[in-house]
């Protein structure tokens, strides 16, 4: 019976963990997804061909890249978590709606729906427990 009180205890300390290593991920993939964007411009032009009219071209180079690439660097490291995957959420939303608007690729849907979801869940539980934003807050 102790044995078992001695896990449930560790269970309960270390449920954070895959949390925060969920969080990293989509943060390295949304740093991934920047710089490759970034280096790739006429690859996000032709992306969002469908809704080039509605937003332009200027905005999607100077918005979307940037956005992922230092919001992925933030959520990385847990700082201010919330606002970055805020600005994230325009990009994905979009994202998810080309899918409807333009040519329908699964593989794409599914991707942009559950950086979505993961998006959508982190705005509502925050940085997590080993973050920048918990340090800081400690700190005070």
């Amino acid at each position: 019976m102790g044995y078992i009180k001695s896990l449930n205890k560790w269970a309960n300390a270390h449920t954070y963990y895959p949390l925060d290593l969920l969080r990293i991920a989509l943060g390295i993939f949304l740093f991934y997804k920047g710089v490759f964007f970034m280096s790739n411009i006429r690859l996000l032009i032709n992306l969002y061909d469908p809704i080039r009219s509605v937003i332009g071209d200027v905005l999607l180079v100077h918005y979307i890249a940037p956005a992922h690439f230092v919001g992925g660097f933030l959520i990385v490291f847990g700082l201010l978590t919330r606002w970055a995957i805020l600005a994230q959420l325009p990009i994905l939303i979009g994202a998810v709606l080309i899918n409807f608007i333009g040519e329908m690729i699964p593989a794409n849907l599914f991707l942009s729906s559950f950086v979505l979801i993961v998006c959508i869940f982190f705005l509502f539980y925050g940085s997590g427990k080993h973050s920048v934003d918990k340090y800081l807050k400690m700190q005070q």
